[in-house]
Formats: C-alpha cells, sequence, structure tokens
C-alpha cells in the first residue's frame, strides 16, 4: 500500500490490525535492497499485519513528525502509536526479529 500526508491517518494511526511502514526513497540503495524483503513479509504476515511504503521526498510531513533522519527506516505502529523502530537495513531476520516482537505486544 503507498502512503502519504494524506491517508497515513486514515491506513495507519486508525488500522485496527499493526502496520508495518516502509519509510523510503527512490534514490537510496538500501531502501531498494529492502523493498522486496518487505514486499515478501507482507505476503508472510498477511492478515496479521499492514504494510505500507512512505516515499519520504513526496511526504515530508509525516518523515518529520516521526523524525525519520535516515532511510530505510522502518516503524511499526499499534492503536495509533510508534511500538518499534528500525534504522537501516538489518536483512529478512533483523525486521523479522521487530515483527515477532511487535505482535507479541
Amino acid at each position: 500500500m503507498q502512503l502519504n500526508d494524506q491517508n497515513f491517518e486514515k491506513e495507519v494511526l486508525k488500522s485496527n490490525i499493526p502496520v508495518l511502514v516502509d519509510f523510503w526513497a527512490n534514490w537510496c540503495g538500501p531502501c531498494k535492497m529492502a523493498g522486496p524483503v518487505i514486499d515478501q513479509l507482507e505476503k508472510d504476515y498477511a492478515g496479521k499485519i499492514k504494510v505500507g511504503k512512505l516515499d519520504v521526498d513526496e511526504n515530508p510531513q509525516i518523515s518529520q513528525k516521526y523524525a525519520v533522519m535516515s532511510i530505510p527506516t522502518v516503524i511499526i505502529f499499534k492503536d495509533g502509536k510508534e511500538i518499534k523502530r528500525q534504522v537501516g537495513f538489518p536483512g529478512k531476520e533483523g525486521y523479522i526479529k521487530i515483527l515477532e516482537e511487535a505482535l507479541k505486544e
């Protein structure tokens, strides 16, 4: 799901299941490596989490609000609040670790 400044509140903050938000940009090499991994996690965790991608260049308000200084950054939101954050690309195992922790909370 593509996120933007307009749909972020509805799709992320008001979601009834946890949402993994991938903050990325087209020019970011590590973001391009993370993209397919996050796409696979979306399939692996279907029904348990939602996955959204937010281009930081096109949506600076949300990026600033959540103090995203480096990309890729993944933030997991639950009940409208940030519960986990991963800066950089930790590989599939790193993302699975924070997802599993988030699902236990």
